[in-house]
């Protein structure tokens, strides 16, 4: 198995220095890159320190941007894979920000591996925001931890969303209610992508979890 080399701190685009801040991380998705999720931070409420992140890998030729993991065809995603890109995110944390509280955000490949990440290690992060992304099939370690904990998660998707596998969409379905503190919402007509009615969500519960923080 390839090792997914790890990720590029020069690379990484931030609103704001971190101080005494939390940590928002975003984790964009297949075929993109830092730039992409770093357009939401106008949406975000500005407590944050946010820092948007290049995954380590170029998807095959045609395919533009970067990836967190290879993906072989709609059912080809290992799960150890998702797991191997997870490690780096959390070791790229702990480089930058061993001290503070960390939340994160990721979208499509980009939130699978923001829950894997959270699945990893529990007890250092505060919040994950899932859009339009799942949970990786198989067990973890940690997973009675973090259902022992129960960390909010925000999970956002469109009913035109096509490219997740319903498997998995339903495997995240039956998952997340057991392990982790679930809201969110289904949005009609939303393809794979992210909308404003969807971001005004995000921003509130984002708002919620800084309350809880600072409280």
């Amino acid at each position: 198995m390839a090792e997914i080399p790890a990720l590029d701190s020069d690379s990484a685009l931030w609103s704001a220095d971190l101080g005494d801040r939390p940590l928002l991380v975003l984790l964009h998705g297949y075929g993109a890159d830092e730039r992409d999720l770093f357009g939401l931070v106008p949406y975000l409420p500005p407590e944050f320190a946010v820092a948007a992140v290049r995954a380590p890998l170029t998807p095959p030729f045609p395919a533009p941007g970067f990836s967190w993991y290879p993906i072989e065809g709609l059912d080809g995603r290992d799960p150890q894979h998702v797991t191997d890109a997870a490690a780096l995110v959390i070791a790229w944390i702990d480089l930058v920000a061993p001290e503070a509280p960390v939340g994160l955000l990721g979208f499509s490949q980009g939130a699978a591996v923001a829950l894997q990440a959270l699945r990893l290690r529990p007890e250092r992060f505060a919040f994950a925001v899932n859009l339009s992304g799942y949970v990786t099939p198989g067990e973890l370690a940690d997973d009675a931890a973090l259902a022992a904990g129960r960390p909010p998660v925000f999970w956002g998707r469109g009913t035109r969303d096509d490219v997740i596998p319903p498997f998995l969409v339903e495997h995240t379905a039956l998952w997340l209610p057991e392990h982790v503190e679930l809201s969110g919402r289904v949005y009609p007509g939303l393809t794979h992508s992210v909308s404003e009615e969807e971001l005004d969500d995000v921003r509130v519960f984002l708002e919620k979890r800084l309350a809880q923080l600072q409280a």
